[in-house]
């Protein structure tokens, strides 16, 4: 699913910032990016993650704004005389060399010191940005997921109206059908089946009775509403049950698209292949909408 959140936090090293941002994938895949002062929580904030979201690809970017912090930090006046001894002999043997200046001193290693990070402090700090950012994503998601949810039952509602009214309509479209595979069979088998094998007309009637009977159970499409309309009720199901549904819808979808290619390749009147056509765009719709979801 697709969302923003940020965060802003507070600590010794500045003002720092957790934004998250994600976008639709079959599965998780984290892309952290992380100051280094940060670094080694890397692997805190990948568990972390992790335990909330569970399918999207997840970009997450922790900066740090570093701040001057000239009262906390001090000179080390060992250091500084540590310096000052070996400034004095390079001038000795070099007289021409010229002084040093403030800032050389103070950018000289172990001149300044800086007092150290709570290491425990910033983690917690860091964690709880962290999941400030996480709560307000999963609001947002929440939000789409509702919409999503509304768009697949409406769809869901549009099959089921699909499946009765092809329904109420297979006793007509049996009979029709039958009558002309049996004025079919009748103008083209009928003479040459009793001529050659010296059939009663009677007998010749049976056999094109069986045809047509046979026929009719393999073009019969009863079975594939019948599942059409359970797939409907399991994917409301699921929706209803709430959690990380992605992926089960997405068994769900192939199901039902299967089931409505199924319909398609029986047709055998026109309106159960235009409800075919419309059942496989409703499908299509929906596992557009599917991939949206965690």
């Amino acid at each position: 699913m697709t969302g923003f959140a940020g965060a802003l936090f507070a600590t010794p090293l500045g003002q720092a910032s957790v934004e998250i941002r994600t976008v639709n994938s079959r599965f998780l895949d984290l892309a952290l990016k992380i100051a280094d002062e940060l670094r080694a929580f890397e692997p805190l904030l990948r568990e972390r993650i992790a335990a909330r979201l569970v399918r999207g690809k997840v970009d997450c970017r922790v900066g740090v704004q570093r701040e001057a912090s000239v009262a906390a930090t001090r000179v080390d006046a060992a250091a500084l005389a540590a310096l000052k001894d070996l400034s004095d002999q390079v001038r000795r043997v070099l007289p021409e060399a010229g002084a040093m200046t403030v800032a050389e001193a103070l950018a000289w290693p172990g001149v300044l010191q800086s007092p150290p990070l709570d290491a425990d402090a910033l983690r917690a700090a860091l964690l709880a940005a962290l999941d400030e950012a996480l709560d307000r994503l999963q609001e947002s998601r929440a939000r789409e997921g509702a919409s999503i949810a509304a768009a697949l039952r409406s769809r869901c509602d549009a099959i089921d109206a699909i499946v009765a009214r092809l329904r109420d309509r297979l006793p007509e479209m049996r009979a029709a059908l039958e009558r002309k595979l049996t004025e079919r069979l009748n103008q083209a088998l009928a003479t040459p089946l009793a001529s050659a094998a010296a059939l009663t007309r009677e007998e010749v009637a049976e056999r094109i009775r069986q045809e047509v009977t046979l026929y009719g159970l393999r073009a019969d499409v009863d079975e594939e509403l019948s599942r059409l309309a359970t797939h409907a009720a399991e994917v409301r199901r699921v929706i209803d049950a709430g959690g990380a549904v992605g992926r089960r819808l997405d068994f769900l979808m192939q199901e039902l698209n299967r089931e409505a290619n199924t319909l398609g390749s029986k047709a055998t009147a026109v309106d159960l292949a235009q409800a075919a056509i419309e059942l496989k765009l409703l499908i299509e719709q929906m596992r557009e909408q599917v991939q949206n979801l965690e």
